[in-house]
């Protein structure tokens, strides 16, 4: 069985997903960390457009409750792909690495340092009212993400050095989760 339903036509039970296929499979797209975006987009709408629930209303229970759980895969396999620290996380795992153990934690001593000094930055901003300095300091970590991005391709894409990624993934981990933080000190300024 594929790992998709043909888009081009309707389907039918048969046709819904390969729950054995990963999400890179599942889209058609290559396992790898960098890829066009654009064609995870499309392949998600077209696949959602062939194993949407709607789509199998008057069908059987059976048919029914598998266009949910064929749905609800492609969503959580959209979301996982899209997301450039779970991608990262996913693509460790299929390759046997555990990115975010909780038994391995550590991060170099330099790198936790500096986002403790930018906490502290945006606390205080924070508690001045300061969205010029907030929105720095986001811009600042976005970038530091941007650059991760960049070695954790090279790592994944052009190394294969799996294992070896796994502080760069914890790395971003941790700057996905200050930039979140950040955006919503900004928003509790504005709300102010």
């Amino acid at each position: 069985m594929p790992c998709k339903a043909s888009p081009s036509r309707r389907p039918v039970e048969t046709d819904m997903i390969d729950f054995s296929c990963n999400y890179f499979e599942l889209f058609g797209l290559p396992q790898r960390y960098r890829f066009d975006p654009a064609l995870l987009d499309r392949a998600y709408r077209d696949l959602q457009l062939a194993v949407h629930p709607d789509r199998f209303a008057t069908g059987d229970d059976a048919q029914r409750r598998v266009a949910l759980q064929s749905s609800a895969r492609v969503n959580e396999a959209y979301r996982a792909l899209k997301n450039p620290v779970q991608r990262a996380q996913y693509l460790l795992t299929l390759h046997g690495v555990d990115a975010v153990g909780e038994t391995d934690t550590q991060l170099p001593f330099a790198f936790l340092e500096r986002q403790l000094e930018r906490r502290e930055a945006a606390q205080d901003a924070l508690a001045a009212g300061d969205d010029r300095t907030l929105s720095a300091l986001l811009e600042s970590v976005r970038s530091d993400a941007r650059e991760a991005e960049d070695r954790l391709a090279l790592q994944l894409d052009g190394e294969h050095a799996y294992a070896g990624a796994r502080t760069q993934v914890r790395e971003l981990t941790f700057l996905d989760k200050l930039a979140e933080d950040l955006d919503a000190m900004l928003a509790t300024l504005e709300d102010r």
